[in-house]
This record gives structure tokens, sequence and C-alpha cells, in this order.
């Protein structure tokens, strides 16, 4: 779908989609109580909303092709070669190689890091990745070649989207005329680490389930994925005057009550959008404890867990291993914490995976054993986690400055999940 035929759609779906606020929790459904240092289900915020299937079983990965997903994140995006589509081919094709022989069977692509696009869409500019120039088009549909090439391996491909971030860190180093932040200023903030939307506008929200319904009913996609970055910042001015118009206008809830439901409001609505097109499934890594995504992106974890209409899965990234100083922050502590936690039929638990970590010699003796992440699977399989995700691609495959243990860890992965057939 291209040109006029492309933009009226999309204008179709976001007329659509500004209707589905009806069905979102109550605006002022109060939090439960105040975080505890241990992880427990932490919020008794608004029920589900109307009209959730009984179970998303049909959207995620079949019991045949366990749930082993690698993500492919912006930083290897640096590294790709978009100067022709079959560079660009060729490069992932070595990647999803790589991934396919580890016994992986799913790619998690961050395919919109920072309000733009590694795709075609007109609602997001094309990212700077692709060209040096964000809004410049690469002259191909990366993300067309990405499924493509997955599925023809026999993975599947969720796009990672991170909703908010439009700039952090100085990059991207220019936004374009046609980034979100540029066409409607009024729906950024800004902090001293970055740009991004407003997590408390109703019209960002629509803007972002907009972009999941172009993603899902432009490409053959098997899910979206959200990871940890919801709002960036504890800080009472970062939304001030909005919270100010809120109680002013009758509202109830504590500045913290009222963005942890900003933020439930965006993960339900982007849940309905997803579940608009059957077999693609919605999914969130949040960070790994509980009560610290609740009390410092406001994102309660627990309760898309516990209530159906919010995740088809969770994955909570557990990225400290087995031997961390810290006993309570263990991987297999906290995915005993998240395993006990009340979980609603149809709603998987994963856990992420720290590879980033091989090597590391302040993090436990086992990130230099070669087999840390092996040992990890092993380990969560007996809290009752058999589904995991490995952060990131180039950690396992492009580690420079540990390649021994990388292939070591890899091989001892692959022995797990891809071992050889007997001879």
């Amino acid at each position: 779908m291209r040109g006029l035929g492309r933009a009226l759609a999309v204008l179709a779906a976001v007329s659509l989609l500004w209707a589905l606020p009806c069905l979102l929790p109550p605006a002022d459904a109060g939090p439960g109580p105040a975080p505890t240092p241990a992880p427990a289900p932490l919020s008794a915020a608004a029920p589900a909303p109307a009209d959730t299937p009984e179970s998303a079983e049909a959207a995620l990965t079949s019991a045949a092709a366990p749930y082993r997903a690698v993500w492919v994140s912006y930083l290897e995006w640096q590294q790709a070669d978009f100067s022709s589509s079959a560079a660009f081919a060729a490069d992932i094709g070595a990647m999803l190689d790589d991934i396919a022989a580890l016994g992986a069977t799913v790619v998690l692509a961050q395919v919109r890091p920072f309000g733009d696009a590694l795709y075609e869409s007109a609602l997001y500019p094309f990212s700077h990745l692709c060209t040096g120039t964000q809004g410049q088009s690469p002259g191909f549909d990366p993300l067309a070649l990405l499924i493509a090439a997955a599925h023809a391996r026999g993975l599947e491909l969720e796009a990672w989207v991170n909703p908010y971030r439009i700039r952090a860190g100085g990059v991207p180093a220019a936004l374009c005329a046609q980034s979100p932040a540029m066409l409607h200023p009024e729906w950024v903030k800004e902090t001293a680490g970055g740009t991004y939307l407003d997590p408390a506008s109703p019209d960002v929200r629509q803007y972002i389930a907009a972009g999941l319904e172009e993603l899902c009913a432009n490409y053959a996609l098997d899910g979206i994925h959200f990871d940890d970055y919801f709002y960036p910042t504890t800080d009472p001015a970062f939304d001030a005057d909005a919270y100010a118009a809120y109680r002013a206008g009758g509202g109830t809830l504590d500045l913290a009550g009222w963005r942890q439901q900003n933020v439930n409001d965006l993960v339900a609505l982007c849940w309905q959008t997803v579940h608009a097109h059957p077999g693609v499934r919605f999914g969130i890594a949040p960070q790994g404890d509980p009560a610290t995504n609740l009390a410092t992106q406001y994102s309660d974890a627990a309760h898309w867990l516990a209530v159906p209409g919010y995740v088809d899965y969770l994955m909570p990234q557990l990225y400290w291993g087995l031997d961390w100083p810290d006993p309570a922050r263990r991987a297999d502590a906290l995915a005993a914490a998240w395993a006990a936690l009340p979980r609603a039929d149809g709603v998987a638990l994963y856990a992420g995976l720290g590879a980033y970590r091989i090597g590391s010699k302040d993090s436990g003796e086992s990130w230099l054993s070669g087999t840390a992440l092996a040992g990890q699977v092993q380990a969560l399989a007996r809290c009752g986690i058999t589904g995991f995700g490995l952060y990131r691609y180039a950690s396992l495959f492009a580690n420079a400055g540990q390649s021994a243990l990388a292939r070591q860890e890899c091989a001892a992965l692959t022995a797990l999940w891809a071992p050889a057939p007997p001879a």
C-alpha cells in the first residue's frame, strides 16, 4: 500500500482507534498498595477492557516451537549496510542464519527506535539508521526484507517498538520535519536525557496505537514487542501542568497512580489494536523487579500479567545471572517471584537474559564460565519458565571483546536448543 492509498488507510485506522477509549479502564481507577521491596502484586487497578477473549493462545508461539528469542537492536542496525537492498539482505541473512543455528525461534527486531521507522510509514519518518539522515528513504523497505528472510528460515519476527522515545543521549543528532516531535510539539516532553512523547496525552496514545495498526495491517508480523521504556523520569515537573489539569477536572488519583493509569491505558489500547489482527501477539519486556517497574516507570507489569486484555506475554529482564552479589536480584530468585504472581489465562511468562554480561568480572563467576546463559535457562526452567529472550545479537555473535567466551555460550545454548541428531 503506497502513496494516497496508504495514507487514507492509516487515517481510517486512526479514526477507528479514536473510538476505542470507551473500552479502556476508567480514568480514576485507583492503584493498589504502595510498592514493597519484595516483588508482589502491586496494583488493584481498573478492570481489563471489555470484549477480551478467554485466551490468547492462538497468538502465542506454539508448543512445537518454544519461545526462544534474540533481540536485534538499533545498535546492530548501526553496523548494518543499508546502501542497497542486496547489501542489507546479505547482512540480515547472516544474522538470521546465526539466530536460527542457535535454536532460537523468534527475532525481536527494533524497527521504531526514536519516533522513526525502519519501514515505509505514513506516520513516522524513515530512521536515521538507514541513511544517516532521518526522513531519508534507503530506497527499499528494510522490514519487508527482514520478515521475508526470517520466515524463510522458520523464524518468527516481532516488531520491537519504543512507544515514547524520540531522542536520547543525543541520538539521533537531528530530527527531521516529519518527526512527530516537530509536527506535534504539544505532544513533546523534555528531560535531561532526551525527548519523549507525553504519556499523559490521549492524542499520543491514539497516535502510538495507530502506528501499531499500520504495522499489523501492512506487514506479516508475528508480534509487536515493547521493552522497558515507559515514563522516562519520576520528576514531578515532567508533567506538572497536565496533572494539575487532571486534578482541577475532578481527578482523585495521586501523581503516581495517575501516571500508572496513563501507562495502563496505553498498554490496553495497544493490546486491543494488535488483537484486531488474528495471529499477532503483543508482549512487553519490563524491568526485572516488579517494584522497580512501578516505582520508577509507573509500569504496573504485575497487573498486566494478572488481568486479561493487556499483554499476551511478559518477559522481565532478569539480567543479573545466578550468582549476582545481591541474592534478591539473582535471576532464579526474581524468576520465582514473577512465577508466583497471579497470571491470567492465556498470558505467558518468559525471561529476558543478559547476554551483554558475558565476560563481566564484577557480576559473578558464572559470566566467565562460557555456560552462564545455558545455566540460567536450565535453572529458570525449574521455576516453570521455559521461554527466553537473549539481549542482544551482537553480544553473542559480534562480541569482539569476549569472542571466545561468546562462542562457548552459543555452543552451550545450541546444545540445549538445537542439539545435533544422533549419529
